[in-house]
């Protein structure tokens, strides 16, 4: 079983390096800054603000590093300022992002929530990824396992699930494969990286 699922590049040139770490790497292991016209160093989760991108890998330590040691400063080579708690504005932006990705394949009819659908989709092999609430019960998580050479998702709250599946809280949800199944594992990666949780970054081994 794995969690994180083999990624894939999808295009040629979509390598960058991180600024902190000289790593380089897929972008979607990454995330984007830009400087705006005002100096403010700003995030671009998404990748479509205009300007020069500056590259960080999706981690917590290595982005409180880049602000704290001036190395946006030193990229963009200018002034720049750096907004506090910038790491926690980025995993907003990705919070929304992932929820946003699982609401979409939901409406496609590739997402289920619920322990007994998500179970049957689990006995079906039509899970690809299994999703499950950082804050769920872990006597209740532990019933269901993650698809063979599937996907793990485990470090968003049940009331994140909740949006993302129009309901108001979610434990159990699994997605298909196909459509943006993948994006919602890359992008939940990215995430894990940037997230607290009580284990630390992340959630633990399964």
């Amino acid at each position: 079983m794995t969690r994180g699922g083999a990624m894939k590049d999808r295009s040629e040139g979509s390598e960058r390096k991180c600024i902190v770490t000289g790593d380089v790497q897929p972008k979607y292991g990454l995330v984007r800054f830009v400087v705006g016209p005002d100096g403010q160093v700003v995030p671009d989760v998404l990748g479509k603000l205009p300007g020069r991108g500056i590259y960080v890998a999706a981690d917590r330590a290595a982005i409180d590093k880049a602000a704290k040691k001036g190395l946006f400063a030193r990229a963009a080579k200018q002034p720049v300022q750096t907004p506090e708690a910038l790491s926690d504005e980025v995993e907003r932006q990705l919070v929304r992002r992932v929820v946003d990705l699982i609401s979409l394949q939901r409406k496609a009819g590739k997402a289920v929530a619920g322990y007994e659908k998500v179970k049957s989709w689990l006995q079906m092999e039509e899970a690809e990824v299994l999703i499950q609430a950082s804050d769920g019960s872990g006597r209740g998580k532990s019933k269901l396992s993650t698809p063979h050479y599937g996907s793990y998702i485990g470090w968003l709250t049940a009331d994140e699930l909740g949006l993302a599946f129009g309901r108001q809280t979610v434990i159990h949800g699994a997605l298909a494969s196909g459509g943006l199944t993948q994006r919602v594992v890359e992008e939940a990666q990215r995430l894990k990286g940037v997230r607290i949780t009580e284990g630390g970054n992340g959630h633990p081994e399964r």
